[in-house]
């Protein structure tokens, strides 16, 4: 089911607009702001979510000073916030692990596009509708601007290998994705200040290293992954922000 409804489809477009492009860089861009565009019905729920979450923090911040250690008493009191506001705190798991597995197809798919030579370009033309698949002589452009998109890109300066544009964009996007949830996390802060839950510090703690944490992954996992993958997190980081960025300001708009 996996190989049928997503990664065949998902090779398939990918090498299609790789053949209508010439070149995999842009096959890459085209194919993951098209993924994002068929995932919309899924993320959204999610974001608005998020921001009614956002919106009723001081609600929560005021049954948290009422109920103190009364756990129970809290929990309860949530609920019934949240079915008042029209929220359902698990509304985003199911999109989020529809979307997880969607990507793990998308990346299995042009991963084998990255190595695809000899056998692994025969496996894949296996997958391929007749009309895309390539002949065994045929050499793919892997070349996108300076990028080597089979290769980590790294570039030098002053005789010092050190991590290029693109992989230091991602890492900055994913910093500034981190940074859009700083107004919440620092309310969380101010918030556990005032339990005498350890849990709460610990918590809020964690979330404020992850502002820092997922940017620094992101740096160094793509010293090692090839440069085209580094593309496509890149695209899809700015796209995730680019749509976050925008239901941010329509919700404040409605204010």
């Amino acid at each position: 089911m996996f190989t049928t409804f997503l990664y065949q489809p998902l090779i398939n477009a990918l090498v299609f607009f790789y053949q209508l492009t010439g070149n995999l860089g842009w096959a890459i861009l085209l194919m993951t702001a098209l993924l994002r565009l068929a995932l919309l019905p899924l993320t959204l729920p999610s974001l608005r979510s998020s921001q009614k979450i956002r919106q009723i923090s001081p609600e929560l911040s005021k049954l948290k000073k009422k109920y103190g250690k009364d756990r129970e008493g809290l929990a309860k009191a949530q609920m019934e916030l949240y079915k008042r506001e029209g929220i359902n705190p698990a509304a985003g798991c199911l999109p989020q692990l529809v979307q997880l597995v969607v990507l793990i197809a998308f990346y299995r798919a042009f991963n084998q596009f990255l190595s695809a030579d000899g056998a692994a370009l025969a496996e894949m033309n296996s997958f391929l509708l007749p009309s895309l698949r390539f002949t065994p002589d045929q050499i793919l452009n892997t070349r996108f601007w300076y990028l080597e998109l089979t290769q980590p890109e790294m570039v030098n300066l002053f005789g010092l290998r050190i991590p290029g544009p693109f992989l230091i964009g991602a890492a900055l996007v994913q910093f500034l994705s981190s940074k859009q949830m700083m107004p919440q996390v620092e309310r969380s802060t101010e918030l556990a200040k005032k339990t005498e839950s350890t849990t709460d510090d610990a918590m809020v703690g964690m979330q404020r290293q992850m502002v820092y944490l997922f940017p620094l992954m992101t740096l160094l996992i793509g010293l090692r992954f090839p440069s085209g993958l580094v593309l496509y997190w890149l695209a899809f980081s700015l796209i995730n922000l680019g749509q976050y960025v925008i239901m941010d300001r329509l919700d404040k708009k409605k204010k």
